[in-house]
């Protein structure tokens, strides 16, 4: 299994220097790639391949005035601006080409020196080093302090360089797990209703409060983009500004990052299966609520819940979004009509009493335990058949031919 351990840096004025020539380089050749193919697009030639691009982008570029400072970064950095390039143009090639599961990919676009976020990527090739004294070793650049949080558990086969809107800088090891980090097996599973007056309310009862990161620093985020507003376009103390915004989303970002790997972590730890309810996120998103579903983090937090069970040998598994776990007694299986927001506690005509949230989570865990069982690997549903073409295709007289069937005219 793969996964990421990132770092934070803090790189000299110099090796700064040196990161953003790289970050302009590795952004010339991907916006010269993209360029290069609209543009054979356009002319109705070939899809340029992978490795004309890099024949042309960046050994022959290399070779001539207008790019010769090419030459000044590892050319493994301008390979793998290439490599995003066509990892860019696959998933938007499997996304139209109903491949890809999830929202319509968009086809790549030029990247800018103003975007918010920075990034180039060193590979073994590059002979990058993890250095005994705990600083990182790279080509061109030189020696980052590293403030190391934990140890990578193997050597890392990749390594990326970010530095993100706040200015702050960032190093992200790509490692191989083994599969021996699964945990001793417990007997307890868990069903999870996602909500915002409570962020997460479990099948045992247990309630977790909302924490609201955005609502509670949205104060001092408003005085900033006010101040922010103020300022001259173009100045340096606009500038600064900007900075200042950055670091208070940063921080609200890395809070509410950190408080869900937390809660994850024990889930995950404490329950042998964890079932969640299939939310549709981007369509919450368009709401009144929109607000408060982005401050909760769903999405996110059923990542990591997923490839937390998957890496310590735990069950997860998401719950059909049109289940109706709200609507239907836990005790009985009678399903309601439906019902407000504003009702909490429900009484069934069984005569059992109902938390509104509990008794979600209840029917959450029985649903994903039912479908844990019928798993079997089977084939449930018939396949795909295509018809025959004399079933599929309409006469064109059809529409417009009548014919008697017992007296009655039927057209």
């Amino acid at each position: 299994m793969q996964l990421r351990y990132n770092f934070r840096v803090y790189p000299t004025p110099g090796q700064q220097v040196e990161l953003a020539r790289a970050f302009g380089c590795a952004r010339v050749v991907f916006n010269d790639g993209l360029r290069l193919r609209r543009a054979a697009r356009e002319a109705g030639e070939k899809y340029v391949s992978d490795a004309e691009l890099s024949r042309r982008l960046i050994t022959e570029a290399k070779l001539t005035p207008e790019r010769a400072w090419l030459g000044e970064v590892s050319a493994v950095v301008l390979q793998q601006a290439l490599a995003d390039l066509n990892t860019a143009y696959r998933n938007f090639f499997a996304s139209i080409w109903g491949k890809r599961t999830g929202r319509v990919v968009a086809p790549p676009r030029f990247r800018s020196r103003r975007d918010s976020r920075q990034a180039i990527r060193f590979t073994k090739n590059s002979r990058f080093k993890v250095l005994d004294n705990g600083r990182l070793r790279l080509p061109k650049i030189g020696d980052l302090v590293v403030r190391w949080s934990r140890s990578l558990p193997c050597e890392p086969s990749s390594v990326a360089v970010i530095k993100d809107a706040a200015g702050r800088y960032f190093v992200s090891f790509v490692v191989t797990t083994s599969d021996d980090e699964a945990l001793p097996p417990v007997g307890s599973e868990v069903g999870v209703d996602l909500g915002l007056t409570h962020f997460a309310v479990l099948s045992d009862g247990t309630k977790v409060a909302a924490p609201k990161f955005l609502r509670r620093a949205a104060r001092k985020i408003k005085r900033l983009q006010q101040a922010l507003s103020r300022k001259q376009k173009g100045s340096n103390r606009r500038k600064k500004a900007v900075v200042k915004v950055a670091k208070a989303h940063a921080k609200v970002a890395d809070t509410r990052r950190d408080w869900q790997h937390k809660l994850s972590t024990a889930m995950i730890r404490d329950n042998q299966a964890v079932y969640v309810e299939g939310l549709c996120v981007i369509g919450l998103g368009r709401t009144r609520l929109a607000k408060s579903v982005h401050d909760a983090g769903w999405a996110s937090f059923t990542a990591m819940l997923k490839y937390k069970a998957a890496r310590y040998g735990r069950t997860f598994s998401r719950v059909g979004r049109f289940f109706p776990s709200t609507r239907m007694c836990s005790a009985c299986g009678r399903i309601n009509e439906k019902m407000t927001l504003n009702v909490r506690t429900w009484d069934c005509p069984c005569g059992a009493a109902h938390d509104r949230d509990v008794n979600a989570a209840i029917n959450i865990l029985a649903a994903g335990q039912a479908d844990s069982l019928n798993d079997r690997g089977a084939q449930v549903r018939p396949g795909f058949v295509p018809a025959p073409r004399r079933e599929a295709v309409t006469h064109p007289d059809a529409a417009c031919s009548t014919r008697s069937v017992e007296g009655i005219s039927i057209r």
